[in-house]
């Protein structure tokens, strides 16, 4: 099985989709193990005079397999799987061979150094990795294959289809528009209410004082009054109690006329009175998010790490087994963090004690950034394995930081590339395999 994880790791690590991604979601949910034993390795496909052999479907198939047992995947028929196997080599060969074609190489040490990541993102050595692998049957340089093919593969969607792909002010005004102007059920709304309920025998007299009332209460809002104080004691609706909070829930679960009063409303903002056949309704919008959108905040965090990195005068293990002496020695209250990392650290961080400042999201590498989100506030990692050496990292605090409109659409404009880049790239993929000429064999066994 960990195999099967290594080759998600180099992924990850390289910002790569799997080849197992050619065949869709659908397809990696429905794999099945074949029982019939192969006697004979024959051609099932030609392309571009290149052949498919029965061999390499049948050894896509196994790893498909596995991954899918894996993660409890449902399977479909064999020779349904063993389809869409074949069509993923077919793609997969096609766009390896544009790649030949256009003089895309990936040198020896390019695989080294994914290799190399690879391990360290599980958290094991070269030599414990090639010893897995062999016990799971997949031989080292049929590994290291796999590794150029990929990044073969990324570095020429990279070229054909990132590379070309733009996004304008344009682009990021319509989807925020899209998104603004029709939410739907995409809109999510957390509202407060005050309710000055009004009986139905209600005279002319009796509505006017009670407008003026819910007109107090709606201008003490809005000159900073807490909302809640300000339920609690004047709403005579029974949420009252909970300061008049209606919960966060889609914009159709909420009145037609609550959702047009706090259409324009912001982030804090209050509304009304507006009129319902209950009474006058004062509202106050704690929380309004669109379904598709960035949120208008993000977790930072304050970390301090200290760095070792791995020579020839010091082993990987040798450091790990340093910082694991140094993380006691904290631990017991027997040494100082910030102290150690002046000291030991080998990372420009060390003058400032290890301090990385505050950080939001996708800073740092991602098996840093895994562990440092588990922490809590003043916990200390074991030692941890990234593409820069071994660290020791602890977590100071963390806070909630508002965007700015600024970052709110840079945010945005990630999106929507990330949109562009999938619909770019399945019309890219179809153009390769409609170019590419394919002779069909027969049906893998």
């Amino acid at each position: 099985m960990l195999a099967l994880a290594m080759v998600g790791s180099l992924a990850q690590a390289q910002g790569l989709k799997p080849s197992t991604s050619l065949l869709g979601p659908s397809t990696q949910r429905a794999i099945q193990r074949s029982t019939e034993p192969m006697t004979v390795d024959h051609i099932v496909a030609v392309v571009n005079n290149e052949p498919i052999t029965q061999h390499e479907v049948r050894s896509r198939l196994q790893r498909l397999q596995q991954q899918a047992e894996r993660n409890g995947m449902a399977m479909p028929p064999a020779d349904e799987a063993s389809k869409q196997v074949l069509e993923a080599l077919i793609q997969e060969k096609a766009q390896l061979q544009l790649a030949a074609e256009l003089g895309i190489r990936i040198d020896s040490a390019q695989v080294d150094e994914a290799e190399l990541n690879v391990a360290r993102q599980n958290q094991l050595t070269l030599e414990q990795m090639h010893t897995s692998l062999r016990q799971q049957g997949l031989g080292v340089e049929e590994f290291r294959t796999n590794i150029r093919q990929q990044l073969t593969l990324q570095r020429l969607r990279e070229r054909e289809v990132e590379a070309r792909v733009r996004v304008t002010e344009a682009d990021i005004d319509r989807f925020v528009a899209q998104k603004q102007d029709n939410p739907g059920a995409d809109l999510q709304l957390h509202l407060a209410q005050i309710l000055v309920a009004v009986p139905e025998e209600a005279d002319a007299t009796r509505l006017t004082t009670l407008m003026a009332r819910a007109q107090t209460v709606a201008a003490k809002a809005r000159s900073g009054a807490d909302f809640a104080e300000l339920a609690r004691e004047f709403s005579d609706s029974p949420d009252r109690t909970s300061g008049g909070s209606l919960g966060l829930r889609t914009a159709d679960r909420y009145p037609d006329l609550f959702v047009t009063a706090i259409r324009a409303v912001p982030v804090g903002g209050v509304a009304g009175p507006v009129r319902s056949p209950a009474g006058l309704h004062v509202l106050k919008v704690l929380d309004k998010r669109i379904a598709g959108m960035p949120d208008a905040f993000i977790t930072q965090t304050r970390a301090r790490h200290i760095l070792l990195r791995p020579s020839v005068n010091l082993s990987e293990s040798a450091a790990q087994a340093q910082l694991a002496a140094l993380r006691q020695r904290i631990v017991a209250g027997q040494a100082d963090f910030a102290a150690l990392a002046k000291e030991r650290s080998q990372d420009g961080s060390a003058s400032q004690g290890g301090d990385l400042g505050w950080v939001g999201p996708g800073v740092f590498v991602p098996e840093f950034e895994e562990v440092m989100a588990k922490l809590a506030p003043n916990q200390i990692s074991e030692p941890v394995v990234s593409r820069f050496g071994v660290h020791l990292i602890q977590v100071l605090e963390r806070r909630q930081v508002e965007l700015t409109p600024r970052e709110q659409r840079e945010q945005i404009r990630q999106l929507v590339r990330e949109q562009k880049l999938d619909e770019a790239y399945l019309k890219w993929q179809e153009e390769i395999r409609m170019r590419a000429y394919v002779e069909m064999r027969g049906a893998p066994q």
